[in-house]
């Protein structure tokens, strides 16, 4: 695993500058960035909805199971036109599915800088980018209703600090992969 993980070092440093380029979005623009995301995910609701509802349709066609997907359907549409119609409910889940995203993504990446100690040093990076996930979270869950663009700028922080973060350890995986056997480097990366 930390032989995969250093020999995709670009994909962390992709993550990285997606990360600091929406942070310097989210603080230039945090009032619509905020209500951006909620037209975003109306529009994706909407459209996954309306594209399950077909899917049901043409499996009840063929006679094969259909009323899972249906119901998906259905609760997809139905989310996009709250999302639509009442941005602020919509929001406030918003925030809740971005703290659990975080909470989870700092736990994970603690735990993955725990196991990579044995291979690299500085695996702090990725201890920091854990810590600073779960206090978004914290803070998310903490107040909510904090007002959108309190939210959207911490959002923004958040991702600028990540991503820094995300990028010095993507040239720590390249320098380390830089020390791996040839027969490693050459092998194509998963």
């Amino acid at each position: 695993m930390p032989t995969l993980i250093a020999r995709n070092w670009w994909s962390m440093l992709i993550r990285g500058i997606a990360a600091i380029v929406f942070g310097i979005l989210a603080l230039s623009w945090p009032g619509k960035t905020f209500g951006a995301l909620v037209l975003l995910f109306g529009a994706f609701a909407l459209v996954h909805g309306i594209a399950s509802i077909a899917g049901a349709a043409k499996r009840s066609r063929e006679h094969e199971p259909w009323g899972g997907l249906l119901v998906e359907g259905i609760v997809s549409v139905a989310a996009g036109i709250i999302a639509f119609f009442w941005p602020a409910i919509t929001g406030l889940a918003l925030v809740m599915l971005i703290s659990a995203w975080a909470l989870i993504t700092g736990i994970t990446e603690i735990t993955a800088a725990i196991r990579l100690r044995r291979y690299i040093r500085g695996e702090w990076r990725l201890v920091a980018s854990g810590v600073i996930s779960v206090l978004l979270a914290a803070f998310l869950f903490a107040a909510p209703v904090a007002g959108a663009v309190a939210i959207a700028m911490a959002v923004g922080i958040y991702a600028i600090i990540f991503g820094a973060l995300e990028i010095a350890l993507a040239f720590r995986l390249r320098n380390w992969s830089g020390l791996l056997p040839e027969a490693e480097r050459l092998r194509p990366a998963a």
